[in-house]
């Protein structure tokens, strides 16, 4: 499976896509909720998705959101496609893209039921308690890069 930094309109679609059965569909997020300014464009983000042969199986993106910090969002995989590390291929090619462009720690906010998953993957709850999100429980982790 080939993991992608989303550079053009198709690709961005293809993540869109993802989403959509994930955050949409299967986890009854608002449509509203789940798309916003940085999915306008491949350049609004940093995009990345993982393909199987000619099919979009799982999507990220992750910003700036301070100065030499990296926010990871929207890490969604396919039902059909969990339990293979897409999803740790995914934190980690973000990881690496932020460390490139001289981020020095990244921050996300993990659905409750995914909190042990970052953990595994070095992440550590900051927030005082569980906040909603899209009316999902999440805590805020942080990891250093």
């Amino acid at each position: 499976m080939d993991t992608i930094r989303v550079t053009t309109r198709e690709q961005l679609e293809q993540c869109f896509s993802v989403r959509m059965d994930v955050f949409v569909r299967e986890q009854q997020v608002p449509e509203h909720l789940e798309m916003d300014e940085k999915d306008a464009s491949p350049e609004a983000c940093h995009h990345f998705l993982i393909l199987n042969g000619q099919e979009s199986v799982a999507a990220a993106r992750w910003y700036e959101y301070q100065p030499r910090m990296a926010k990871l969002q929207r890490v969604a995989v396919l039902k059909a496609f969990r339990g293979r590390s897409l999803g740790k291929q995914l934190i980690l090619a973000m990881e690496q893209q932020a460390k490139e462009l001289g981020c020095t720690a990244s921050i996300l906010d993990a659905q409750c039921q995914a909190e042990g998953f970052y953990a595994q993957l070095g992440y550590h709850v900051i927030s005082e308690e569980p906040f909603y999100d899209a009316g999902i429980l999440h805590v805020r982790m942080k990891k250093q890069l």
